[in-house]
């Protein structure tokens, strides 16, 4: 018997504390990035927020992943892992995870979220930081009247832009929503990503829809955002670069939610 906290908080007994989920799909998008996706137990995570996984080539190591769906009762799972330099987990994570691994998921936190009076949402996301944002979207897609939603998602170049397809084809179904590529340089480097060429498609954003420069500088320029909930995720650096700039110029340090992954 286990103790643990239901939907209110409160605890009771019986409660899981650990869920099995098996990999049923690895797709490697770029030389370090890498979609995983599961199916398994129903894990009692919000929309926005992370858990911690444990994988059978790392046994006893846990790392702190966010899905990319919102919960949902037959138990599927997304992550969206890229490879941290000199973190020999997550390059393992990418490179080496197989349909049939059993992950073990634990410690659903975070508080990535949109409160229900939000009429005006702004997302900014920097790398595989979109993951749990794109969860929020798909949650914010079941509410009677959505925000409006202004997405903000950084690569370094076009190429870094993992998600393009995905998220221009979002924009295309949910009219609420608005996704505002950047990247800091409008040139992809000059050397050939395998990964990338095998699985690129027709579908996704013209480089002349980018805006270009970081992500703090884009965001910034656009002045102050009183009136609107903003959340912001990706490396650790980048948003602490990109809430420093919400704040001098402007933004209530109080609108901000945010998430270093």
């Amino acid at each position: 018997m286990t103790l643990g906290p239901d939907e209110t908080g409160e605890i009771r007994l019986d409660t899981p504390t650990e869920w099995t989920s098996t990999v049923v799909g690895h797709h490697r998008l770029r030389h370090d990035i890498a979609v995983i996706r599961l199916i398994g137990e129903h894990v009692p995570f919000s929309a926005g927020q992370s858990v911690e996984v444990q994988v059978p080539q790392h046994p006893g190591l846990r790392r702190r992943l966010s899905p990319a769906l919102p919960p949902s009762l037959d138990g599927k799972l997304e992550f969206h892992v890229r490879t941290v330099p000199g973190g020999w987990c997550s390059g393992s994570i990418v490179a080496d995870t197989r349909p049939g691994d059993q992950w073990s998921i634990t410690a659903p936190a975070g508080w990535l979220s949109v409160d229900d009076w939000a009429t005006d949402v702004v997302m900014i996301a920097g790398g595989t930081g979109l993951a749990p944002l794109r969860s929020l979207l798909l949650n914010l897609s079941h509410r009677p009247e959505p925000p409006r939603t202004h997405l903000f998602v950084g690569g370094r170049s076009p190429r870094d832009l993992y998600a393009s397809d995905m998220l221009f084809l979002l924009a295309g179904e949910l009219p609420w929503l608005t996704v505002v590529p950047v990247v800091e340089s409008a040139d992809d480097p000059g050397w050939a990503d395998q990964w990338y060429e095998s699985c690129r498609v027709d579908v996704g954003f013209d480089v002349n829809e980018m805006l270009e420069g970081t992500l703090a500088d884009v965001v910034g320029d656009m002045g102050p955002l009183p009136d609107h909930q903003v959340l912001v995720c990706g490396s650790p650096a980048m948003t602490v670069a990109t809430v420093d700039r919400l704040i001098q110029t402007g933004t209530p340090a109080e609108v901000i939610r945010y998430e270093g992954i």
